[in-house]
């Protein structure tokens, strides 16, 4: 037991290790951190002002609780789909983080388990995306002055990171691409991000979508993290209430975070064997 109690703490701290590594390696590019919280913060009140400017662009007025609602629809999409893209890629960039250092071959011949590697990383993706969010919902609060009075925030809070762990797991598969193409995987990661975003509803119902599209829609763990919050912060329902968004969210995270560590696994293995972890682009 307390070589296995040992053990336990030494993965702990390699984890954190990496945590930490992480939140040095923001520090040390703060210059982009600011750039990049500044173009988030303007992409939020964009969209968000586009709730605002219903009634203008409808050519009919609407009462200010159906404004409200529009400006909440808008923002509740706009910070969902920021929290789950920064911690898709700060997962997914993990290959490309280490090439980009130049200490990509050093990390994975070390002794240290990608298993550990990868919960580091998925930490601090959570950690990182949930401060990154909370800055940009307040300022956002304040250019509207929004009345959350009725919202239920700690079911939101519950679905939110539920989501984060099916998201962790595509993190995880998109990581196999900067692995086995190192020119230009990190620009893939993309196109996987592109696709969820368009057949989830981040910025309308997917009752607007075709019917294919819809049917896609069910396989995306964003369509039921959107809707769940929605329900949460627009509707203040009760977590019990939600639970018909949240198991399919845990069903995903169960699915494909084992899957994505079995996968990259692989792709690692073929990465060593044909030369690719030395490569630059």
């Amino acid at each position: 037991m307390l070589s296995i109690g040992r053990r336990l703490l030494q993965e702990f701290r390699a984890s954190y290790a990496f945590v930490e590594r992480n939140f040095n390696l923001v520090k040390r590019y703060w210059g982009w951190e600011v750039v990049w919280l500044a173009y988030s913060i303007a992409n939020a009140l964009s969209i968000t002002f586009i709730g605002r400017a219903t009634g203008d662009i409808i050519g009919r007025p609407f009462s200010q609780d159906e404004i409200s609602r529009a400006i909440l629809y808008l923002l509740v999409g706009t910070l969902v789909w920021h929290y789950l893209s920064i911690v898709f890629d700060s997962v997914s960039e993990m290959v490309a983080w280490e090439r980009w250092e130049g200490t990509i071959e050093y990390t994975f011949m070390s002794p240290v388990s990608r298993f550990t590697h990868m919960v580091g990383t998925a930490v601090f993706s959570l950690v990182y995306g949930l401060l990154h969010t909370t800055v940009i919902l307040g300022i956002v609060a304040l250019f509207f002055r929004l009345d959350l009075s009725q919202a239920n925030l700690w079911a939101g809070l519950v679905v939110l990171v539920v989501a984060s762990f099916s998201f962790i797991g595509m993190g995880i598969v998109g990581a196999i691409l900067p692995l086995l193409f190192p020119e230009r995987g990190a620009q893939m990661t993309h196109v996987v991000q592109a696709m969820v975003l368009l057949f989830s509803g981040v910025y309308y119902p997917i009752s607007v979508l075709p019917l294919w599209m819809q049917k896609m829609a069910r396989f995306s763990p964003a369509t039921y993290a959107l809707q769940g919050m929605r329900l949460a912060i627009l509707e203040g329902s009760p977590l019990r209430e939600l639970w018909s968004y949240m198991w399919p969210l845990l069903l995903m995270g169960l699915v494909f975070t084992p899957l994505g560590v079995i996968l990259f696994r692989q792709g690692e293995r073929y990465a060593k064997r044909t030369g690719r972890l030395s490569r630059n682009g």
